[in-house]
């Protein structure tokens, strides 16, 4: 073989194992989970437990789907966590937006201290603060109810974080200009501030909408009314209702009925989700 096509032969190997075959291996990883699940929930219990396995089900059915919507009151479910989602995620990014601002724009002592605070609370497992927050949460009459759900996670780090990285990267003469035409700090921040870091925002909107949809720790622990549980605790009614062979087809479908809508929401603005963690990653 020429010395040339060898060196083209080692280079396609070179690209093949370094940049494709990472790439392939992880989206395995995450697809085949979600293609089981997704199998699983049309097959029979029969062969969900067979001992020779089946990837295709041999006679598919939604019979699952309307075992899993007779059991548990899907609709309500779907409501609560619309509200939770909105106005926690909603909440979450306003209080966000505010404290960058103040700790890029706003003059004050110890400010730097504080954003060390910031940056302090992403390396605290939630599950720390879980036991103060229901003590804390259940004192004030919060079990069972929506704020109750929403209290506890509306500070965000990582979308304070994100967003002071973004608005360092704001020219200052825009700032300067704004405040010489007698602009405030809520002017400045409405009218320049958003508008210009509008993706970075985006970006942080939706890790918001993605992360309260699919929080289940926290409601579990502060719901116990069937009534006002999102729908991920809403899995553990499908759970305590069925049992043997036919819960695993029942869970199954269950679930995807849960991650459907919020996979929808990401996969369309996934995009957004990219440019925004990229601008905040290389913008000081």
């Amino acid at each position: 073989m020429p010395r040339r096509s060898r060196h083209r032969l080692r280079r396609a190997l070179r690209t093949v194992a370094v940049g494709y075959l990472p790439v392939w291996l992880s989206t395995l990883v995450v697809v085949l989970p979600l293609l089981w699940m997704v199998l699983s929930s049309v097959k029979t219990p029969a062969e969900l437990i067979s001992q020779t396995p089946q990837l295709l089900p041999a006679h598919p059915s939604l019979h699952n789907y309307v075992t899993a919507a007779d059991r548990v009151p899907f609709p309500r479910l779907f409501v609560n966590s619309i509200i939770v989602t909105t106005v926690g995620a909603g909440l979450k990014v306003v209080l966000a937006v505010c404290c960058a601002y103040a700790l890029v724009f706003v003059r004050f002592r110890f400010s730097r201290a504080v954003f060390f605070l910031v940056l302090a609370t992403l390396m605290v497992p939630s599950q720390v603060s879980l036991l103060p927050n229901f003590v804390l949460v259940s004192s004030l009459g919060g079990q069972d109810t929506y704020w109750g759900i929403i209290l506890p996670g509306l500070g965000s780090g990582f979308g304070a974080f994100l967003l002071r990285q973004q608005f360092l990267s704001v020219p200052p003469s825009l700032l300067e200009a704004a405040e010489l035409d007698g602009a405030g700090h809520w002017r400045r921040l409405t009218r320049i501030i958003v508008p210009v870091c509008a993706p970075a925002i985006a970006t942080v909107t939706l890790v918001s909408i993605v992360y309260e949809w699919n929080e289940y720790l926290w409601p579990l622990v502060i719901v116990s009314e069937p009534s006002m549980m999102t729908l991920p605790v809403g899995l553990t009614l499908l759970q305590n209702s069925e049992s043997g062979a036919a819960a695993y087809g029942v869970l199954m479908a269950g679930t995807v009925l849960v991650i459907v809508p919020v996979l929808v929401v990401f996969t369309a603005f996934q995009r957004y989700i990219v440019a925004g963690l990229a601008q905040g990653a290389v913008k000081e």
